[in-house]
């Protein structure tokens, strides 16, 4: 007879041969996969218990797709998105402090497919003019398989997802410019990705990547989203992490990047205050276009590199986003003044020149040192 006591019994013995970390990360899915009404979601510290578990391979992958597919159904919470961003930055690559401030930019990972990228230029646009700047992405990736920052710096001579981590510190310190390629700086989480390609849908990891940055000194972090409630999201996320200040763009195809042909909602988010709502319209300034459809790598770097020249298609959506952002990141008091220099240094070829002088300390150092 199956009394209580053998049920018990037959419990006890199956979870011993599970073994505790395969019972303590079941616990995890539970909380989150219970149902509606009984389902408690993670505190912080479990949420970041979970995420080192993942990233250190001490997961099984049956319940590793199990706790990113309920999580995704269930939606984060701010506090376990704090708790998963705490794991990325214990266990994360981390750039020196340099005493300066920065930008760094949070877009998703699975790349671009419809538009042409114009944050590659803006980056080099706003590096010419002083401003240290964090870019993060990794390889083709699900859901989009998209166009990565890697392969569109690489289109334009720079090749920094082939530098070493120690090497990209270094030229962060020097020049103020710095990529992270998750396959090769930063390899636990890029285990994650092979579970990503089997749900077939984006987990919360994904919004996790648009919040993090592998910035160690103070930095204005921009993160690019599509939906209000992710906007949302972010914006308690920082708050619990303290974040000094931060952006929210709602960008071409959830990049940082803003539209052109139509109006550019954007937030600026300071600790302690409400967000500051961006409303504005590239046709006020004489800067309206058609965004340029992203055909192939090698078109885009034609034109890439025609538009650090001053001539094509992305001139335009380059002085409004590089002036837009000159004026955020205190390089200019106003809009009017970030796209008056913005123009400046499209117009003169600084921006080209310092992407030619990057693109010749990158070749004056070995592959991979």
């Amino acid at each position: 007879m199956l009394t209580p006591e053998v049920i018990t019994q037959r419990r006890q013995r199956q979870q011993q041969a599970l073994g505790s970390d395969v019972l303590r990360f079941r616990e995890l899915i539970a909380k989150l996969g219970s149902g509606e009404r009984t389902s408690t979601g993670l505190s912080r510290t479990e949420a970041q218990d979970a995420m080192e578990r993942l990233l250190s391979g001490q997961v099984a992958p049956a319940q590793a797709g199990a706790f990113l597919i309920a999580h995704r159904l269930r939606r984060p919470r701010p506090c376990e998105m704090a708790g998963m961003l705490d794991a990325y930055r214990l266990l994360g690559p981390s750039l020196p402090n340099t005493g300066r401030r920065a930008v760094s930019f949070g877009t998703p990972f699975d790349g671009r497919c419809r538009d042409a990228p114009v944050l590659p230029l803006t980056a080099l646009l706003l590096n010419a003019a002083g401003v240290a700047v964090v870019l993060h992405g990794g390889g083709a990736m699900p859901v989009k398989y998209g166009a990565t920052h890697a392969e569109l710096l690489e289109a334009l001579g720079l090749p920094l997802q082939r530098q070493s981590w120690a090497r990209i510190s270094s030229l962060f310190q020097e020049q103020g410019l710095a990529l992270l390629h998750q396959p090769r700086h930063f390899p636990q989480a890029e285990t994650l990705i092979p579970l990503r390609e089997l749900i077939g849908k984006r987990p919360p990891i994904a919004t996790l990547e648009l919040l993090w940055s592998c910035c160690g000194g103070p930095c204005l972090q921009v993160s690019g989203f599509v939906h209000a409630p992710t906007e949302q999201l972010a914006w308690n996320t920082w708050t619990l992490l303290e974040q000094q200040e931060a952006m929210t763009v709602k960008g071409l195809e959830g990049s940082v990047d803003l539209p052109s042909s139509r109006v550019s909602i954007a937030a600026h988010h300071r600790l302690g205050s409400p967000p500051e709502r961006l409303v504005l319209q590239a046709r006020d300034h004489g800067l309206r276009a058609e965004e340029p459809e992203l055909t192939s790598l090698a078109a885009w770097g034609h034109q890439a590199l025609a538009g650090l020249r001053c001539d094509g298609p992305l001139v335009k959506p380059l002085i409004w986003n590089g002036g837009f952002y000159l004026w955020r990141c205190g390089q200019q008091a106003t809009l009017e003044g970030g796209l008056a220099q913005a123009e400046d240094l499209v117009r003169s070829g600084a921006i080209d020149e310092r992407r030619q002088w990057l693109q010749s300390q990158l070749a004056a150092s070995p592959v991979g040192s």
